[in-house]
């Protein structure tokens, strides 16, 4: 029996029949299909709390008094959080008051969105779940996913390792930017191929530092909804992990989301963001999922969530209580004062964006390394002629003590954003004279 013949839970078929006929229902991977949320222990254990408050017997947790039991040694660490906010399950979705934050927050910073029908946001484990969830949904064997060229290595871990789809790689950056003509092969030649288009877009990039110009983002959406309105089903995945770190004054301050979310009825989009690196909280692991389109209604959105919430039942079950917690307190307490602390942070990330762009301008011409276009988030990346990335990269770690990341063969990633700033300067000359050294070895 193949994946496709599988047998459809009588819950899933229900969430399927709600979808049939859009277009979240027409790119739906067989597994995407199967799942659901089940009416079990988690269900019946929220109708519980609703209506049996006082001899509540359905969660597997220890209570004193109503109140779960936690350790003091524990309780000590978090003064500021009562005991359910720090180990109580949080429901499946994430914390209500939370999601609905997450949700005024995606409207605050893209006002494009004004008009736009969306889903609640759910919660995930970190953007890398938040990804994994939407590939489970939407991404089956053999599909293609389009995607930069290069790109963050566990998009290939999600959609080939785990999903057996492929990635079809799109050279996006050219000299000076987006490359508009090679993303308008790879979505027409898709459009064309199985009138089911599917790519993730991440911006600011990862690995190439780059978020488009407000021109070259009102061309992105312009050619999504020209291969829409020929007929073709589209999903845009915007991984917005880096949103807000922009650099320069032509960078569109909206995600793609803001515009496509609501652009043609054949565009299905889902956005995926979080508090990991746009508020600084890596270790807190949590992120959240939010869908647009065009057309679609609370009853779509609901099925759609309680799809999403299937794949976070069957993996972590719930995201951390804590984490949520901490953040929803922050969010809603921290005022002035976190939003000045917040943008002074990314003052101090766009001071040593500056300082890197002044070194690599001013070696536009060398013969081995030539940066990719960066103007944003946390990296930038050289592309190596001649010498080998991962040998550079060697080179670099046992003779400069200088860290790198090979991202493929050609392509050398440095995230400036994690060196204090008296370290760039002789970091970047590291980084070229190790090069010119393979180069005039013939050794890379």
């Amino acid at each position: 029996m193949t994946d496709g013949q599988m047998p459809v839970h009588e819950l899933a078929g229900e969430l399927n029949a709600v979808l049939e006929g859009t277009v979240p229902g027409a790119l739906l991977s067989p597994l995407g299909r199967r799942l659901y949320f089940p009416r079990g222990i988690i269900a019946q254990g929220a109708e519980a709390k609703q209506y049996a408050p006082d001899a509540n017997g359905t969660l597997g947790i220890a209570v004193k008094n109503k109140t779960p039991l936690i350790l003091s040694a524990l309780k000590d660490q978090i003064p500021g959080l009562g005991a359910p906010d720090i180990v109580s399950y949080a429901p499946t979705a994430g914390i209500p008051a939370l999601r609905e934050f997450w949700a005024a927050e995606i409207r605050r910073k893209n006002p494009s969105l004004a008009g736009a029908s969306l889903s609640l946001p759910v919660v995930t484990a970190g953007l890398t779940a938040g990804i994994s969830a939407v590939c489970d949904l939407f991404l089956g064997q053999g599909d293609v996913l389009l995607a930069a060229d290069p790109s963050w290595d566990n998009y290939a871990l999600i959609a080939e390792a785990r999903r057996c789809a492929r990635l079809g790689p799109v050279d996006l950056f050219g000299e000076g930017g987006i490359n508009l003509a090679a993303l308008r092969a790879a979505l027409e030649g898709e459009a064309q191929r199985t009138g089911l288009v599917r790519i993730i877009l991440n911006f600011p990039n990862n690995p190439a530092g780059y978020s488009p110009t407000k021109t070259e983002a009102a061309e992105i959406c312009a050619m999504i909804h020209r291969i829409a309105q020929g007929g073709a089903k589209v999903l845009v995945i915007c991984d917005d992990a880096y949103f807000g770190l922009r650099f320069e004054d032509d960078i569109e301050a909206q995600s793609l989301f803001a515009y496509l979310a609501d652009i043609h009825e054949n565009v299905f989009a889902a956005k995926i963001d979080g508090a990991t690196k746009e508020d600084f909280a890596w270790g807190l692991r949590c992120a959240f999922v939010t869908f647009g389109g065009r057309g679609l209604t609370e009853a779509h959105y609901g099925a759609l969530v309680k799809k999403a919430m299937g794949v976070i039942r069957s993996t972590v079950s719930c995201s951390s209580t804590v984490s949520q917690s901490l953040l929803h307190r922050m969010y809603t307490t921290g005022g002035a004062a976190m939003e000045a602390e917040r943008e002074e942070f990314r003052a101090l990330i766009g001071g040593r964006y500056r300082r890197v762009r002044a070194i690599v301008d001013g070696r536009k011409n060398h013969p081995v390394l030539r940066p990719m276009p960066f103007n944003s988030g946390y990296f930038m990346s050289f592309r190596c002629r001649g010498v080998g990335a991962e040998a550079l990269r060697q080179r670099l770690l046992h003779t400069y003590r200088v860290g790198a990341v090979a991202i493929d063969g050609r392509t050398l990633r440095v995230a400036f954003s994690g060196m204090d700033d008296g370290a760039i300067d002789g970091a970047y000359a590291a980084i070229y004279r190790a090069a010119e050294e393979l180069a005039a070895q013939g050794t890379g």
